[in-house]
């Protein structure tokens, strides 16, 4: 579901756009990682989370779900992860093929960090699951805590960190097995603005250049216009994808990004978008672009 903006005016906000166009793959020539088609859910107590949805995600992209709540946005991420099947349609993912499941990671809302562990432990868990020992994993582990900037906490314990702490960690640990797809749910969401702000720009440098597949949940516009190339807006019950709004800005993306009238007609253009998709009827919502 990826709108080709070289067709629409600069001025498009809500152009026309077929239904169900084809997923083309982004950047060119690049097959999807992550591909839904036509997909829906409905789970056993009859609620229907998810109607006729469709994205796909390349890799080396940046896409964002973004929705009020109850929208069906984890539930993507659960179908992706292999952690949930759809109803009916089709989900393509690493994580549904045998022995592929180390290519995702998926970072949740809470860092979800072993209490008894220390940071060290915590991300060398993965590894660890795969059988690596602690001597073999030591410089993967301690390469990508400086990555994250936690060198000097590998021997922490989670109650001694911040919660933006905590959250690097979690990243780190999803990180250190170097996914092909990386899945996350709100990662930011209980942080400050300045913290949520700091890690936003750290996570686009430790995405950019490593063909990662990233499909990241938020209910902020600012949050999903800084990171995404791509966002998706989405819609409740059912859950279903009503707006695709592309963000053309180059990387690597700055904090000056933040102060840019790029950045605040991109805002502008995705909260409309989420606004009617929040309180408008329920119908479809013509693809848009951003110019």
């Amino acid at each position: 579901m990826q709108a080709n903006s070289a067709t629409m005016p600069p001025d498009a906000l809500l152009s026309p756009y077929p239904p169900h166009p084809p997923l083309l793959p982004h950047p060119p020539l690049l097959q999807p990682l992550i591909a839904l088609q036509r997909v829906h859910k409905q789970f056993d107590n009859g609620l229907q989370a998810l109607s006729d949805v469709s994205l796909s995600v390349a890799p080396g992209e940046f896409v964002a779900l973004l929705g009020p709540s109850g929208c069906g946005k984890s539930t993507v991420l659960r179908l992706a992860a292999g952690l949930d099947a759809a109803s009916s349609g089709t989900v393509q993912a690493p994580a549904l093929l045998p022995g592929r499941t180390s290519e995702t990671a998926y970072v949740f809302q809470e860092p979800t960090l072993l209490p008894w562990a220390s940071v060290f432990d915590n991300v060398w868990l993965p590894l660890r699951l795969q059988g690596r020992s602690r001597a073999d994993a030591a410089a993967t582990v301690r390469q990508v805590l400086a990555r994250v900037g936690l060198a000097d906490f590998e021997q922490a314990y989670p109650a001694a960190l911040s919660g933006g702490m905590k959250m690097r960690a979690s990243i780190a640990r999803a990180l250190v097995t170097q996914p092909r797809v990386l899945l996350m749910d709100e990662p930011f969401a209980a942080l400050d603005d300045i913290t949520r702000q700091k890690l936003n720009a750290d996570l686009l440098q430790w995405w950019h250049g490593r063909l990662m597949a990233a499909l990241f949940v938020t209910h902020s516009v600012a949050e999903a216009v800084f990171l995404s190339q791509r966002v998706l807006v989405m819609a409740p019950r059912p859950g279903r994808v009503v707006a695709e709004l592309v963000i053309p800005q180059p990387y690597p993306r700055s904090a000056d990004f933040r102060h840019s009238s790029a950045f605040a007609d991109a805002c502008r253009a995705v909260g409309a978008a989420l606004s009617e998709a929040h309180d408008g009827p329920a119908r479809q919502l013509p693809m848009a672009g951003l110019r």
